[in-house]
């Protein structure tokens, strides 16, 4: 079993920064590809970033330059450094593992709880 606990959101101002951070409990969060998720209000859910398990990261084209997301597999913990922020981004952010267990013979997926950013004046 996976848990993953999303931290760091607030209030910034336009332009400003903020660093989420998701732990994980379990042995496999350092061998899976982690990704950050958002979701504004009245949309779907998007991908924003995703890292794997090597530190290589990828990103949708809205934060590309302004979006940092890396890893500490020592910790457990991803991080995503988001600079330049815009009213644009405010959004609940989630992390997530996606994973193939052989013991379950299927896929699983985890969530952190979420949480909230907010850019404005």
């Amino acid at each position: 079993q996976v848990h993953l606990v999303d931290s760091g959101g607030g209030l910034v101002q336009p332009g400003g920064s903020l660093r989420l951070s998701c732990a994980a409990s379990g042995s496999i969060f350092s061998t899976n590809v982690i990704g950050w998720y958002r979701q504004a209000p009245g949309k779907q859910r998007e991908l924003v970033a995703t890292i794997t398990s090597g530190g290589s990261g990828n990103y949708a084209d809205s934060v590309k330059g302004r979006f940092t997301i890396s890893r500490d597999n020592a910790k457990n913990t991803v991080y995503l450094q988001m600079n330049s922020l815009k009213p644009e981004d405010t959004a609940v952010y989630y992390c997530n593992v996606r994973y193939y267990s052989i013991s379950d013979s299927r896929y699983l997926e985890f969530w952190g709880q979420g949480t909230l950013v907010t850019v404005s004046s």
